[in-house]
C-alpha cells in the first residue's frame, strides 16, 4: 500500500474548474442547513453548505446554494422554514456526514444531540444559529439552487467555529 501525500485522483491543475477554485479560497464558516421534526429519518433532513451569505436588511436573509437532489432541500420547499446553524470547532465529522462525504451508521443525526426549535432541529451545544422562513421559491443558479430565507431568529454566543478553506477544515 502507498500512502500519497495528495489526493490519487485528483486532476492536474489545468483540468480543475476554475470557478470552483475561486469559490474554495473565499473560505467561511461551516454552515449546516436543517428542517423537520420528530426522530425518524424521513422526518429530518440536513445538509452541510458551504455557499452561504447573510443579506442585511428589513428584514435580513440567509441565502444558499443548496443541491438540487438533496433531502433538505424538498424538505425546505415543503415546510418553508429551517435552522442554519455555524458548527463549532472540531465539528468534521458531522459537516462531512451532513455533506455526504463520510459514513454515518444510523444516518448523520446520530451523530450530535438535538432539541426541537419552531424552525427545525438544532444542535443542542450551537452557539450560532438563525431560523430561517424560505421567502421565494429557489431558482438554478449554476449547478445549485439557490434559496433566499427571511430570518425570524437569532443567537450568537462568541466561541471558536469550523471554517472550510481549499478543501480543509481550520478553526477561526
Amino acid at each position: 500500500m502507498t500512502i500519497h501525500s495528495e489526493h490519487p485522483f485528483l486532476e492536474a491543475p489545468e483540468d480543475r474548474d476554475a470557478a470552483r477554485r475561486f469559490r474554495a479560497r473565499l473560505g467561511g464558516a461551516v454552515s449546516l442547513w436543517t428542517a423537520g421534526s420528530g426522530d425518524g429519518r424521513r422526518d429530518r433532513a440536513g445538509l452541510t453548505v458551504s455557499s452561504v451569505m447573510v443579506a442585511p436588511g428589513d428584514p435580513a436573509e440567509v441565502i444558499g446554494l443548496l443541491h438540487p437532489d438533496s433531502d433538505l432541500l424538498d424538505m425546505l420547499v415543503d415546510r418553508r422554514v429551517a435552522v442554519v446553524q455555524l458548527l463549532g470547532a472540531h465539528r468534521e465529522q458531522l459537516a462531512d456526514a451532513f455533506a455526504g462525504a463520510a459514513p454515518a451508521p444510523g444516518g448523520p443525526f446520530t451523530l450530535a444531540t438535538w432539541e426541537q426549535t419552531d424552525w427545525g432541529p438544532k444542535i443542542t451545544e450551537a452557539r450560532v444559529w438563525a431560523g430561517v422562513r424560505l421567502k421565494t421559491e429557489p431558482v438554478e443558479s449554476g449547478w445549485s439552487l439557490l434559496v433566499r430565507c427571511t430570518i425570524e431568529h437569532v443567537e450568537v454566543v462568541d466561541h471558536e467555529l469550523l471554517s472550510h478553506v481549499r478543501g480543509r477544515y481550520a478553526v477561526l
